[in-house]
């Protein structure tokens, strides 16, 4: 392995585990050590990655983000636009261990931007960058003429709001929301919009 190869590396390596422990614990409560405890290197090489624990939170949810939107886009090129959109709005809810610990983050997120200009910031950086994902669904289905034409920026507002909304009652427990209702509830609005069918598409 070459020396970029092992940087690479050990960075994947304590962002992962920057997830993990900002999730389980809170970002106020972590520290440097910690989260280089957790990822096996040692708290020199943690900060020649990360200067402060402000910047290895803001790298921590970019990376998160990032895994979800690779995974999703594996054969993105042969399936229709349809179960594109529906693995978006799936991956977009609590919906697996995995998305649970990705929403435990966004909710820190969302208390820190309250608070601090910066990661207010990096809150609607990644919004706009959901937003896009959505918006490319959207178009994708549109150009085909699977999806009827639409104002694909306020649609996709509307669906992110709808997942912030349910992703909510998922994480609280609440009796009233499953994933099978929030994706149905979130399907219908989508079909009524796209002229598609109001079933919620195989995965």
């Amino acid at each position: 392995m070459s020396s970029a190869e092992r940087t690479r590396a050990s960075r994947e390596r304590i962002l992962s585990a920057a997830c993990e422990v900002i999730a389980d614990v809170g970002f106020e409560k972590i520290r440097m050590r910690m989260v280089a405890e957790h990822a096996g290197v040692s708290t020199a090489l943690l900060h020649y990655h990360f200067e402060n624990r402000e910047k290895l939170f803001a790298e921590a949810m970019t990376h998160s983000f990032a895994h979800t939107s690779t995974e999703l886009e594996r054969d993105a090129d042969t399936v229709p636009a349809a179960v594109i959109l529906a693995r978006i709005l799936h991956s977009l809810l609590p919906t697996d261990p995995v998305l649970r610990q990705d929403w435990r983050l966004w909710q820190e997120l969302w208390v820190r931007a309250l608070r601090d200009e910066t990661t207010q910031r990096l809150a609607v950086d990644l919004y706009d960058q959901l937003h896009d994902w959505v918006v490319q669904a959207l178009r994708r289905g549109v150009d085909s003429g699977e999806f009827a034409d639409c104002d694909v920026d306020a649609t996709s507002t509307t669906l992110l709001a709808l997942c912030d909304g349910f992703g909510i009652r998922l994480m609280l427990g609440d009796p009233r929301v499953t994933v099978a209702s929030a994706q149905t509830a979130m399907w219908a609005t989508a079909a009524r919009e796209l002229k598609i069918a109001p079933q919620f598409p195989q995965l």
